[in-house]
């Protein structure tokens, strides 16, 4: 049986499209009485990123060990890649590229033997790992070097590599991105883009609200262990109030002649409102010889995120929470 027949998805749980990727059924796990995952039901699809967003402390972790079999659940089922998270652990995570968060390496070792040796332990050729060393600049010199005189950035490049080099069908990333500098971000955020095109599945956990609304397709949002809500990130944006700020040379016109406002502010010759629905009827509506200067804020996954936390003590964002 080859790799690729073994994720074939021909045995589904009850309920489960046939070609999820990742598909869960009430999937729970309890500390006791911390209860870090609950009653959770999640299908993620071929060939998408499925971004996984929730503050620190939320779940997304401990839903990442579970499927990959580092924790047992308290009950519910899963599967990935068509195998039982309960009796295929080991061969799941063979078969999926895995980057945890915080990732350990061997100091002792140099950048080379750390990839050699993960590629020896996945059982897997390192196809793409000439390539993710070009694109993420880490040229051989820095490879020949022992990981402790590493940067933060440079071990968690190695940590990218290490889960990609495999050309996994399914890769599980967990805050990927904490440690690179921006041009690095760019870097990876193309990597994903080309594996996506290529059909691999890319499940992307972080509670950096920016890049998920930069890379994901679809978006799930945790809270306290609870799936709250699973959307198209395209759709959740559209559903978004824009912030809208107008000047004109003189008075303002009537706001109510201008289509898809609301929470109008008036200041002299300035307009502040929320801008719904489609922004190229206002933006022919709002134009004239008159006008100075037109402000439309793109919509946020922000206000988004902050639906489901807005009853928290504190309902910092993601960011602020870091």
């Amino acid at each position: 049986m080859t790799e690729r027949s073994l994720a074939r998805y021909d045995q589904p749980m009850e309920g489960t499209p046939a070609e999820a990727v990742i598909s869960t059924r009430g999937l729970t796990k309890h500390y006791g009485a911390v209860e870090a995952l609950t009653d959770l039901d999640l299908d993620v699809r071929p060939g998408e990123i499925f971004g996984f967003l929730g503050p620190n402390g939320a779940g997304k972790s401990t839903m990442i060990r579970t499927l990959l079999g580092f924790l047992h659940a308290t009950r519910g089922s899963a599967r990935v890649l068509g195998m039982d998270i309960a009796i295929d652990s080991v061969q799941i995570r063979r078969l999926t590229g895995y980057l945890p968060g915080g990732i350990a390496l061997y100091d002792s070792l140099t950048g080379h033997q750390v990839l050699d040796y993960l590629a020896r332990v996945q059982g897997r050729e390192a196809h793409r790992r000439a390539e993710l060393c070009e694109r993420l600049k880490m040229p051989d010199a820095d490879l020949r070097r022992r990981v402790r005189d590493y940067s933060r950035g440079m071990r968690q490049k190695i940590g990218v590599i290490q889960a990609l080099q495999h050309d996994p069908e399914l890769a599980i990333l967990d805050e990927p991105t904490e440690g690179l500098d921006p041009l690095m971000q760019q870097a990876f955020y193309g990597i994903l883009g080309d594996l996506r095109a290529e059909g691999r599945t890319i499940f992307f956990s972080s509670h950096v609200l920016s890049e998920v609304e930069r890379v994901c397709d679809r978006v799930g949002i945790i809270r306290h262990g609870r799936l709250m809500a699973v959307h198209e990130v395209r759709e959740l944006l559209g559903r978004r109030r824009r912030k809208v700020s107008i000047r004109w040379r003189g008075v303002a016109p009537d706001a109510e002649t201008l289509p898809g406002l609301a929470d109008v502010v008036v200041d002299g010759d300035r307009l502040f409102a929320t801008l719904h629905g489609d922004v190229s009827e206002f933006v022919r509506a709002v134009a004239s010889p008159s006008l100075e200067d037109l402000t439309i804020e793109p919509a946020s996954l922000e206000e988004a995120f902050l639906e489901y936390y807005a009853d928290e003590p504190s309902a910092e964002t993601p960011e602020a929470a870091s």
